[in-house]
């Protein structure tokens, strides 16, 4: 990694703190091994099969935390060219506007400038992932009966992040020297999720599953499809 590229992704560049695995865990353990796959150069289709003889609702939820944390990061790093005058509407293009529900303060869909959207996004998914009934991490809890559908709308919110920093940001991403790492944790997100069925076809329409060939970039920039 380049020194300029460390220093755009250096700590304080961080949007939220990061959740971390205890050691020792079974799921630090599948961390590590999902990490020392990536990190051996294995193609990305192998790495986010679930390994042989585990748990599922562990692999999934090993990715939703790191994928949390990455996402987290990489729109820590365009955050303060994502403004309430630059992206008055959470947006992916012309053609997909996201509006935000959370069944507490925003009962019913509402239209929100972007930053205003991913604040209320990570915390929203903080509170999820901190939640030891939702994401236990004492050995012997099981998860609940609705874990992977929590996922499901975790990460396909997730997604959305992905959307606007491509459609809207990504020429800051370039100028950054972000490019390959964005894209990378954007074919690991894509490998997983469809691999592991956990975001509908329709909801990915936004993005190609290769948004970083610059015909599919552009095409996605200009018509938001």
């Amino acid at each position: 990694m380049s020194i300029a590229l460390k220093q755009v992704f250096n700590k304080d560049k961080t949007f939220r703190p990061k959740r971390k695995f205890e050691p020792g865990t079974q799921r630090f353990e599948l961390h590590k091994r999902a990490q020392a796959s990536l990190n051996s150069g294995v193609d990305l289709k192998a790495a986010v099969q679930l390994p042989s003889g585990e748990d599922q609702n562990d692999w999934v939820a090993v990715h939703v935390v790191d994928f949390f944390n990455r996402i987290n990061l990489i729109y820590g790093t365009i955050c303060e060219f994502c403004t309430e005058r630059t992206c008055p509407v959470m947006s992916g293009g012309p053609k997909y506007e996201y509006r935000w529900q959370d069944d507490l303060k925003y009962k019913k869909p509402t239209a929100l400038p972007a930053p205003q959207y991913m604040n209320l996004l990570m915390d929203w998914i903080e509170v999820q992932i901190n939640n030891e009934e939702i994401f236990p991490t004492c050995v012997g809890v099981p998860f609940p009966k609705n874990f992977l559908q929590i996922c499901k709308k975790i990460l396909c919110r997730l997604f959305r992040v992905f959307v606007h920093v491509y459609i809207h940001h990504f020429d800051r991403v370039i100028v950054m020297g972000a490019e390959a790492h964005v894209n990378t944790c954007y074919k690991h997100f894509y490998y997983f999720v469809t691999e592991m069925n956990l975001i509908d076809r329709k909801e990915l329409e936004p993005l190609p599953g290769c948004p970083a060939c610059s015909d599919c970039l552009r095409r996605i920039q200009t018509s938001g499809c």
